[in-house]
């Protein structure tokens, strides 16, 4: 059983080692000739790749990405890596820890799962104040805004940040409420240098925080992207993931700035709620996760629920994460770019027989899903 790095216990059926789709994978990918997965033919496999890979060097990331019939990638990382740069790869940095600049400590008590999360916060925040020169954090809130969420959001912008990434519903619920400022700074300026806020003292900074940061996105034009539906772990709180309790973000006259994606369109469980929230202004949606934790026929009526309301929103999404050495980023990526292509056929194809478009609709709107609806949202 193959168990990715993301997962403690063992990962859905979709992406164990007995998947016949990673066969197809080896053989798209590295012309694997066998058709199975025995030790010595997985010792060939390995030894092929690694060899494309010294071959290949530092263009290694774009020949993947060729071979995937992947034009364009969106990275989430805090930093692109070797072989990775602009147009082939753009940048969307994680900035959860911008939430949460005061001790964590009770919100990581809430599982063992938190306590892994928040403890990597920290280390990200201690790197992002290097990068943007601030020795500590400030102590009042209005500085904190200025030097460090404004500076770390303009650095961004200035390398190259074409959007930013919250996974927030691994940390907390999705629902920011419009918050009181004068409480939000009471609390920053009150803990900052010492003690533990209350839940609901800390919920207030955060709710506030998230308006300032996603206000700024907007003027930097960078989309804000919200991890929605479900997540990895043991401990992930799937009621705070519904993309629904983005509402009150979606529904601000002050942000409408501001582009919001719901990334992975509520991955499965809350996937017909989406188009009611793309009926909003600056909403879209990616079907990204759904490629590799549900099945291509299944995943293709979450994609149907988006097209039928507004395909001028729905974005293709595909992930590469990784895995072990011989199911790894580059198999993943295969599987869940098959996966999605698949489940936008499926979906087309049956609006097309229920009458609900015509074939050139169809072909016009698997255009604008697998590419230019992100060209038009990113601005290239």
């Amino acid at each position: 059983m193959l168990i990715h790095k993301r997962y403690r216990n063992a990962p859905p059926a979709t992406l164990r080692e007995g998947n016949p789709i990673y066969l197809q994978a080896w053989k798209a990918l590295w012309h694997y000739p066998y058709d199975d997965a025995n030790p010595d033919h997985i010792k060939e496999l390995l030894a092929t790749k690694e060899r494309i890979q010294k071959e290949q060097g530092n263009n290694y990331p774009n020949w993947v990405l060729d071979q995937l019939g992947i034009e364009t990638e969106l990275a989430n990382r805090i930093a692109l890596g070797r072989g990775q740069a602009p147009p082939r790869f753009r940048w969307v940095p994680f900035d959860n820890t911008l939430l949460f600049p005061l001790n964590n400590s009770a919100l990581a008590a809430r599982s063992p799962d938190r306590k892994i999360f928040f403890a990597r916060e920290e280390m990200l925040r201690q790197r992002y104040l290097k990068q943007i020169g601030v020795a500590a954090l400030p102590a009042t809130l209005p500085e904190y805004t200025s030097q460090v969420v404004t500076q770390l959001l303009e650095a961004q912008k200035k390398n190259g940040s074409v959007a930013i990434k919250f996974e927030a519903a691994y940390l907390r619920s999705l629902d920011f409420s419009l918050a009181d400022e004068p409480q939000a700074q009471a609390t920053y300026k009150q803990y900052v240098k010492g003690g533990v806020p209350s839940e609901a003292q800390y919920k207030v900074l955060q709710d506030y925080l998230m308006r300032y940061i996603a206000r700024k996105a907007g003027r930097l034009h960078m989309a804000v992207h919200f991890h929605t539906g479900g997540g990895c772990g043991g401990y992930f709180d799937l009621q705070g993931s519904n993309p629904v309790l983005l509402e009150s973000l979606f529904n601000d006259p002050s942000l409408r700035r501001t582009n919001f994606v719901t990334v992975h369109a509520g991955a499965g469980n809350y996937d017909t709620l989406v188009p009611y929230l793309l009926m909003k202004p600056k909403v879209y949606a990616d079907f990204s996760e759904q490629t590799w934790i549900i099945a291509p026929h299944h995943m293709s009526q979450s994609i149907r629920y988006m097209l039928e309301s507004y395909p001028e929103k729905v974005m293709f999404g595909f992930d590469l994460f990784p895995g072990t050495p011989q199911i790894d980023w580059e198999e993943i990526g295969y599987q869940t770019v098959e996966g999605g292509r698949g489940a936008l056929a499926i979906a087309l194809t049956g609006m097309l027989r229920d009458g609900e478009i015509t074939r050139a609709q169809a072909s016009s709107i698997a255009r604008m899903v697998l590419r230019d609806n992100a060209r038009k949202l990113y601005g290239w």
